[in-house]
């Protein structure tokens, strides 16, 4: 380490002469801890310097000279182009120290090998394609394995791989789970626009979309985790981080977002995930049928992939067939995407964390007027609203619209396509299950999170009812996680 800036290849050397070292003591005893912790930290170690001189052990070997004669340093290759290390560049993850507002335990698994984080060097060029961030944030653990005077890396995926083949056992793959959830939350922000997608939801509209949180495995059943109201991806860190601790839940699942502009009303939230999903299907076929988390409005767009909606709610809204309602093309062809779906067949399980489906009281009075004073709707669904208002009649119990519903209003318990939306029945044979926050009163069924009340969550026919001590953020609570882990461990099985 002390000659690494001066003189990169010769700390190069030395370090793979005390990792050959403690490759060799392992072979001898195997369950020496200290030798285990050299040999982690010198693996390490490697990558650090190869990062920091720039050095390249990727498109061609690399001699390396010392003075008991030259390292080569390559790599063994995987079929699968997206595993190509020149792509990445690699940090080791025992340089960087966890904290923050969503990471505030780290995840790890003792074992052989050196967790690292690679983030793709260029940015994806089609990501929506792949349903992939923009850049590749990977958890990987590699091995250095000696042949002779040649040190292979092997990179293996720890959320694939429980254990490796290391001098001729079967030992677990050491790995860390909570360091590229962390880097990638630090070098992307998802938080930082947060505020500005509910107030101009319009301007962030090319923020909507499924993303994967990690390398597609289509033996692994997908949980796509929706945020709510003034909330992104984020706000999942602290459940996947926890979840991500238990091999059942590696061995079974694979974790995906959706993320929306949470200014819009969440019906059309709802439509742009079903065309979403309809990409999906054609680009991963055959996917076992997904787990669905949503907190919050990610609840109620939730409850939308187990409707059948027929033209009930369009009725409800318009009370006339829909050739019988003078709109515009474009606004017909809105309210279309918005009240007319069936449910979705790929979802094989709903989890609803705190969600008001049958609005919030939070949505009403004060709120609800600064909401429409500072949320700016969009262009289309302004039209849509003068249209509407022209159209129909409201009924005094019912809210009025000021403008086109924004996010907020179709959230209050006066909503009209709220109240249509709970008499249509879900779609049966799909299990659902409700997590809800009473604060630590011991209250229910009088109680609430402090923004949705118990009779709002409570869902009659859920296969599992669980009330955690938390205010609303309950996808964030212990007791609530924990419960997420049994549900999902009780679906694997």
């Amino acid at each position: 380490m002390h000659e690494e800036r001066a003189k990169p290849l010769v700390a190069l050397g030395e370090c793979l002469e005390a990792l050959q070292s403690a490759s060799d003591e392992l072979k001898r005893n195997p369950g020496n801890a200290t030798a285990i912790r050299d040999y982690n930290f010198g693996v390490s170690r490697i990558f650090q310097i190869i990062q920091d001189a720039k050095l390249d052990p990727w498109t061609q070997p690399l001699a390396v000279p010392t003075a008991r004669g030259e390292f080569v340093l390559t790599y063994k290759p995987d079929p699968r182009p997206e595993w190509n290390p020149a792509l990445y560049e690699f940090t080791p993850a025992d340089e960087f120290d966890v904290g923050g507002k969503y990471v505030t335990e780290r995840t790890t698994r003792g074992g052989i090998g050196a967790p690292i984080v690679a983030v793709e060097r260029e940015p994806e060029k089609n990501p929506r394609e792949k349903f992939a961030p923009s850049r590749i944030y990977n958890s990987v653990s590699v091995v250095a394995h000696f042949e002779g005077r040649r040190c292979v890396l092997e990179f293996l995926d720890p959320l694939d791989k429980e254990t490796v083949s290391f001098q001729g056992r079967t030992v677990p793959l050491a790995a860390d789970f909570t360091v590229p959830l962390a880097v990638m939350l630090q070098e992307t922000d998802p938080g930082k626009h947060e505020v500005w997608r509910v107030l101009n939801p319009e301007k962030y509209a090319d923020t909507a979309a499924i993303e994967r949180l990690q390398p597609f495995n289509p033996n692994k059943t997908v949980v796509l985790v929706i945020h709510g109201l003034k909330d992104s991806q984020a706000t999942w860190t602290p459940m996947i981080n926890k979840l991500r601790d238990d091999p059942v839940i590696r061995k079974h699942y694979q974790f995906w977002f959706y993320s929306y502009p949470s200014g819009y009303p969440f019906p059309y939230s709802a439509a742009i995930l079903r065309d979403e999903l309809d990409e999906v299907e054609k680009h991963f076929p055959h996917l076992k049928p997904m787990v669905v988390v949503g907190h919050s409005m990610g609840g109620c767009i939730s409850r939308l992939l187990l409707t059948d909606s027929g033209n009930e709610l369009w009725m409800k809204i318009f009370g006339r067939p829909p050739d019988e309602v003078p709109l515009s093309p474009k606004v017909r062809e809105y309210f279309r995407q918005e009240l007319f779906f069936r449910h979705r067949p790929e979802i094989g399980r709903v989890i609803f964390i705190a969600s008001p489906l049958r609005g919030s009281n939070m949505a009403t009075g004060i709120i609800r007027s600064l909401a429409n004073m500072l949320i700016r709707e969009s262009t289309l669904s302004s039209q849509a609203s003068q249209e509407m208002l022209r159209l129909t009649s409201i009924k005094e119990e019912e809210l009025k619209p000021m403008r086109r519903a924004n996010s907020v209003d179709s959230l209050s318990p006066k909503s009209r396509f709220l109240h249509a939306m709970n008499e249509i029945p879900m779609t049966p044979g799909v299990p659902c299950d409700t997590i809800i926050g009473d604060r630590g009163r011991g209250d229910s069924p009088n109680s609430s999170d402090g923004v949705v009340p118990y009779w709002s969550s409570h869902l009659k026919g859920a296969e599992s009812e669980h009330i955690v001590p938390s205010a609303h953020s309950a996808h964030q609570n212990r007791q609530a996680i924990a419960e997420v882990l049994r549900i999902l461990k009780a679906h694997a099985h």
